[in-house]
């Protein structure tokens, strides 16, 4: 008999998964309360919305996004430590993030973790290696993802380990997040506040002019379709909008994992060689997706309150950026650090190399090499 998605949780997990879903549960007249104003503030029925949740359940995956040429704290990249070990790890473990540097006990992510899942993780007896590993609900299909501002590349996690995944629309590290958190069985205080965010007419999701109805029915079309070929598709820049997943439980390459999308910067070098090796390895198709191209002299001066574009000159001179290109630099941060002297403190600069990659997402060209290349083991 084969084990469920469950059986293989260890109790602090289990928790984990119960808190959050003790707390969606008493969430729920709220939440609801918000969905049918929206609903009825767009025109929708809320029997659509119904079966945009149950297709939602079936059908949407969890994605990992990552930088995989990115030295983690055992000197070795992401990619080479996915290859070798068959696990995807948390940043706990690596000392690697997208976000805040902050993984540590006492550190913010702790306290976050704390607190999104009612001290589950902060008994005695668990391991930094238990804690959640962090990713994006995939609602609607971009070519790089549902939020590349985590990542160049991605992993597309199998339909069941949605299953014992927790969602928060937005960040888990703002201050409403246990408001906005459920599991995909108890998805409505996420769902409330992803409609309430598309109902303000702004946009959602990495598209511009989303509407309810919209996001509804793109729901119930596409996600019970096959997948599509990433490579020549308009890319999605959902740089801000986002439902984020934390993924309960070991992730491995060879039972969890779909398939993986490469930005096509890395393909002919090292490790856009390792990247094949992991498909090849875990048996499971690499996709290359449109990738992000940018010009220095298109580089602003400054990006949301960090000086970039002298990182970027560092960088590529007067040439052009491309994911590769950033990450060898930033791999620069950990092997000579004295280079740096002038440049401000160490996470001043891991911030600041996030936001340029933040800058490449929202503004960089699909690179020309991505058109037409799909490898499939």
């Amino acid at each position: 008999m084969e084990k469920s998605h469950t059986d293989v949780l260890l109790l602090h997990q289990t928790n984990a998964l119960a808190f959050v879903r003790k707390t969606a549960q008493a969430r729920k007249s709220i939440a609801r309360a918000t969905i049918r104003k929206c609903l009825e503030d767009a025109g929708v029925q809320e029997g659509v919305f119904e079966q945009a949740m149950s297709v939602v359940r079936s059908h949407a995956r969890v994605v990992l996004h990552f930088h995989p040429e990115r030295l983690s704290s055992r000197w070795t990249s992401v990619a080479e430590g996915l290859l070798n070990e068959g696990i995807y790890r948390s940043q706990f473990e690596t000392g690697l993030s997208s976000g805040g540097p902050t993984a540590f006990p006492g550190g913010d992510r702790d306290l976050w973790e704390q607190r999104l899942f009612g001290g589950a993780y902060h008994v005695p007896g668990t391991d930094l290696a238990d804690r959640p590993k962090y990713g994006s609900l995939e609602i609607i299909r971009h070519p790089d993802g549902p939020s590349p501002r985590f990542g160049s590349c991605y992993l597309v996690l199998r339909p069941e380990v949605g299953h014992r995944s927790t969602f928060t629309f937005g960040g888990s590290q703002e201050d409403q997040a246990l408001e906005q958190t459920g599991t995909l069985e108890k998805l409505d205080p996420a769902m409330a506040a992803l409609l309430e965010e598309v109902g303000k007419g702004r946009g959602a999701l990495g598209v511009d002019r989303l509407g309810i109805s919209d996001l509804l029915e793109w729901m119930i079309r596409e996600l019970p379709g096959p997948f599509l070929d990433p490579s020549c598709r308009p890319l999605g820049r959902a740089l801000d909008s986002f439902v984020e997943a934390q993924v309960h439980g070991t992730v491995t390459m060879s039972e969890d994992v779909e398939r993986l999308v490469a930005d096509p910067s890395f393909l002919g070098s090292p490790v856009g060689e390792i990247l094949k090796s992991i498909a090849f390895r875990f048996g499971f198709p690499l996709h290359w997706h449109p990738g992000f191209t940018l010009a220095v002299d298109r580089v602003p001066e400054n990006f949301r309150g960090y000086a970039v574009r002298p990182l970027a000159v560092r960088i590529a001179g007067k040439g052009i950026l491309d994911a590769a290109k950033i990450g060898e630099v930033a791999n620069c941060l950990w092997r000579d650090p004295e280079s740096w002297k002038g440049w401000g403190s160490f996470d001043e600069n891991l911030t600041r190399f996030r936001r340029l990659w933040h800058v490449m997402v929202l503004y960089g060209s699909p690179s020309p090499a991505a058109s037409g290349w799909e490898c499939r083991y």
